[in-house]
């Protein structure tokens, strides 16, 4: 390449490398806003800082927005390449990539002692028992555990995936004496009988949510039938069409309209008495602590329709419920240590959190102390037997 040329391509590399970040301060200047990329000396530079402001400022990129729906289309339809959140299954099915990621890397449960699930919920438990409450912790089965068939090449036998990381938590749980549910066989099973997950979404169908919410309750009766309540619940069916969050990920508006809403049959439950449907109780014996696996069908559309609704039909008592997308591992706590009189003449926690929470959870596994509780009626138990 002659010389002459150098200097004409280091100015045109150099005019495009800051017209980018020259162009956002000129589009958030235009609405009046604070230049994002001065956020950078506005907080201590560690590296958990640098890699959010570097997550903000991609997301705020007025040109990022113009161009990734191009690009991603593109990727999609030259390369069948959904983008960075989710991976391709065969039928066209969407999975989540953390998902994906939890269940095929190696995740050392006892790597950060300090930060470890099993101690966290040890000593949550542990919190909880010395108020006489009992604790039964629900690890979420995420769709490549019950759908791996889908996920891999070939099917794999049984379409189990045998011991993953989940079943090596369960264990230490239970050695320390932690009640737990294993929902992962079952809803292995259930699959053949309707569709347990969507297609094109994270999340469970409403028809695993009732059946899981009634394998807990059977759980929960056999222990402590004095649980029970004295309100009948019914159910009615109630169709949906859902757009599944995979979908919206792909982040391609043009994407999105070749993929249709999956329809959904829910059971949307509502007190025989009244007619009204299911709300929860802030009185309740029972509190659950969860996560978007419980959100679905309950308070999103049709609402009253999910695993809380059914628990509460199966147990006859409308439930006290924390629900956080995202933040079970950590965040569900920080709630309930705000409000600590919601533990208020409780009996039980039922704490439910997607597996991948194990490794990816949000803040980690934090310890999160309680606030002394009196509590407003006598308890019973703190333990399942």
């Amino acid at each position: 390449m002659p010389l002459s040329y150098r200097p004409w391509l280091i100015g045109f590399f150099l005019a495009v490398i800051y017209s980018l970040p020259l162009s956002q301060v000129a589009v958030e200047a235009s609405h009046g806003e604070w230049p994002q990329a001065l956020d950078v000396f506005r907080q201590t530079p560690t590296a958990a800082n640098l890699r959010s402001f570097e997550r903000d400022t991609e997301h705020a990129s007025a040109a990022v927005a113009f161009v990734r729906p191009w690009v991603q289309s593109l990727r999609f339809e030259l390369f069948r390449d959904p983008g960075e959140k989710t991976t391709l299954g065969s039928g066209g099915w969407l999975f989540y990539k953390p998902d994906v990621q939890y269940l095929v890397e190696p995740c050392r449960l006892d790597s950060v002692p300090e930060n470890s699930p099993v101690r966290a919920i040890v000593r949550f438990r542990d919190q909880l028992a010395s108020r006489s409450i009992g604790l039964l912790v629900i690890p979420m089965p995420a769709k490549p555990s019950v759908y791996p068939d889908r996920l891999a090449a070939r099917s794999l036998p049984g379409g189990s995936l045998g011991w993953t990381h989940t079943q090596e938590l369960l264990e230490l749980l239970g050695r320390a004496g932690v009640e737990t549910v294993d929902l992962r066989d079952s809803l292995v099973l259930w699959r053949g009988q309707s569709a347990g997950y969507l297609k094109r979404d994270t999340h469970w169908s409403a028809a695993a949510a009732r059946k899981a919410a009634e394998l807990v309750a059977a759980r929960i009766l056999a222990s402590d039938p004095g649980i029970v309540g004295s309100t009948e619940y019914l159910t009615r069916p109630v169709s949906i069409d859902r757009r599944g969050d995979l979908v919206r990920m792909l982040e391609a508006p043009s994407l999105e309209r070749t993929l249709p809403a999956e329809p959904v049959e829910c059971d949307q439950v509502y007190a025989k008495r009244t007619g009204e449907l299911y709300t929860d109780d802030p009185h309740s014996p029972v509190l659950v602590l969860g996560d978007s696996y419980l959100r679905m069908y309950q308070t999103d559309e049709p609402n009253a329709a999910g695993f809380i609704a059914h628990l509460a039909r199966e147990l006859r008592t409308s439930l006290t419920s924390i629900v956080n997308d995202g933040g079970a591992s950590t965040l569900v706590r920080r709630q309930l240590a705000r409000s600590p009189d919601l533990l208020a003449g409780k009996r039980l926690v039922i704490w439910e959190f997607v597996e991948r929470d194990i490794r990816f959870g949000a803040e980690g596994w934090q310890d999160v102390p309680l606030p002394a509780v009196q509590a407003s009626s006598p308890a019973s138990g703190g333990k399942l037997r």
